[in-house]
């Protein structure tokens, strides 16, 4: 984060925690919050919650979320999950430095 008055930052994506060490007499703590808000770095996460029910029990005023599992014998122990989230427009885990990846059109080359 640079902005003038910040003397350090410490963010942890897995504590979901940031301290941010700033002189008060050049930058008010609402500057940084607005940054931080910006940045996608504060607010709730909308992710969908598991119901708990069954597949066959959902209903069509509340559609039930569920994340597929799959388990194979080749992998002995081992079991992966697969979850879709909508897109948001950000991060779902904040990444300091890290922002929306932006589609960049290529030209095409040629050699000869």
């Amino acid at each position: 984060m640079e902005m003038d008055g910040v003397l350090d930052v410490y963010a942890s994506s897995s504590f979901q925690i940031i301290e941010v060490q700033y002189d008060p007499a050049k930058l008010p703590p609402n500057t940084i919050e607005t940054k931080l808000e910006e940045a996608g770095y504060l607010g709730e996460l909308i992710i969908p919650a598991e119901t708990g029910a069954p597949a066959t029990e959902k209903t069509a005023d509340q559609p039930a979320f569920f994340r597929h599992t799959a388990a194979y014998a080749q992998t002995g122990q081992t079991i992966s999950f697969a979850q879709k989230l909508p897109f948001v427009g950000r991060p779902l885990w904040p990444c300091p430095g890290m922002g929306p990846i932006k589609m960049v059109e290529e030209e095409e080359v040629t050699h000869g």
